[in-house]
């Protein structure tokens, strides 16, 4: 069967159907050099000389011949690309109707609160005076360190895109008495103290199967990132994670997926970016396609997530997998984004293409602007702390080569 894998970055989400022994074609903005065998690459700045969006991917995607289309990022922003993409096709994924829902702030925590579940408060564009929770809330949102009651916090909110991805464009923003959102293309969101994290599970008739609950590097320095940029995750055993309360934050994690794969009538391989926090993990955003920690549920449980993603949008069929079980495993599974921290010529990359520990290798000769991505590393460790130490050890020497490149 042809499958068309269509994203900013389709690499893994094309071994993963590769291995599951689909013909894939990968429209992206980098055809990377490490595609499995098999696999038809085409970058869209590349190939059709224009620069990678959703709209003008879906419009290239009308050449190419395939039984089912499936969309990464960031196709969950534009439902309309979604529904030119999917025409004459079987789409495998989220249709644009549960889109503009489920990437609205407003319906995410009022789908939260109808079910008892704690979400951050949010302010958009369309709230009357520029305020949506008052003290009176009843998921207590003035009860946590940074208090969007109190005009004098400058951490309160955040001020974030829409259209957000992977931390884009997301900055602390105090607005002051009176203030409303700046943006209609922007929303506020409490800001809470607490770990970075996200669940991925596979979805079908309102029912959910957690795959993986991650740990996510955001900003960090040692990846060439900044601010709220997602730059890699680590998947760790049961009581070897960062969160307080570990089993409590996994399970409430697991009940959240099922709580919005029913709430939103997700299918197929989603994720939920949460903050853990006192034990509850609190939603930040779905993210309604195949994200950056499946390969982490492949790589650490042997998960099939291209199969399980395939079945669940084709018949409805969820995988027999059980991530309590799972987590009793010891060691740590992590990947981290290397950032170019300043623009980049790449030489031979032969000797990445040969080593595991370095994914979504470029073409030499390529050159990379200072912030954008250079490739992905992966390491493991006996546990998170010694992966995340080994993350950090394999990008130093990324930057190397680098820099020997420049020299």
């Amino acid at each position: 069967m042809r499958v068309l894998i269509a994203g900013v970055s389709a690499r893994a989400a094309a071994a993963s159907a590769s291995r599951a022994g689909f013909a894939v074609t990968a429209l992206d903005a980098f055809a990377d050099r490490d595609l499995p065998e098999g696999v038809r690459g085409l970058s869209l700045p590349r190939d059709v000389g224009v620069p990678f969006s959703a709209p003008a991917a879906a419009r290239a995607a009308a050449a190419i011949d395939a039984d089912a289309v499936v969309y990464l990022s960031n196709f969950e922003n534009h439902p309309d690309a979604v529904r030119a993409l999917a025409e004459g096709r079987a789409l495998w994924g989220n249709p644009p109707d549960v889109l503009e829902r489920v990437r609205n702030p407003r319906c995410l925590v009022e789908a939260c609160r109808r079910r008892g579940i704690p979400a951050p408060a949010v302010i958009t564009s369309n709230d009357p005076n520029g305020s949506s929770n008052g003290p009176n809330d009843p998921n207590g949102f003035s009860n946590g360190p940074n208090d969007p009651n109190d005009p004098n916090d400058p951490n309160a909110w955040l001020l974030k895109p829409l259209a957000s991805g992977g931390g884009h464009g997301v900055r602390a923003w105090n607005p002051g008495p009176g203030s409303r959102v700046p943006d209609p293309g922007f929303y506020l969101q409490q800001r809470l103290d607490g770990v970075p994290a996200s669940v991925v599970f596979a979805a079908a008739g309102g029912r959910a199967v957690p795959l993986a609950v991650s740990r996510q590097l955001v900003g960090e320095p040692a990846f060439g990132a900044g601010g709220f940029r997602y730059c890699g995750s680590i998947v760790a055993a049961s009581g070897d994670t960062p969160f307080p309360d570990d089993d409590r934050v996994v399970r409430a994690a697991c009940e959240l997926a099922e709580a919005l794969a029913e709430a939103f009538g997700l299918r197929g391989v989603n994720g939920v970016d949460f903050i853990a926090r006192d034990g509850v993990a609190w939603p930040i955003e779905v993210n309604p396609r195949w994200g950056g920690s499946v390969d982490l549920a492949e790589r650490a449980y042997g998960v099939a997530a291209f199969d399980a993603h395939a079945a669940a949008c084709a018949s409805g069929t969820l995988p027999r997998f059980d991530l309590l079980q799972a987590r009793r495993t010891p060691g740590a599974v992590g990947k981290a984004i290397v950032f170019a921290r300043e623009d980049a010529a790449i030489g031979s990359t032969d000797g990445w293409l040969a080593d595991h520990s370095v994914r979504d290798v470029p073409h030499a000769g390529e050159r990379i602007a200072a912030g954008r991505p250079v490739c992905t590393v992966y390491a493991t460790g006996a546990d998170a702390a010694a992966c995340y130490a080994a993350l950090v050890s394999r990008a130093d020497r990324v930057y190397a080569e680098l820099a020997a490149w420049r020299g």
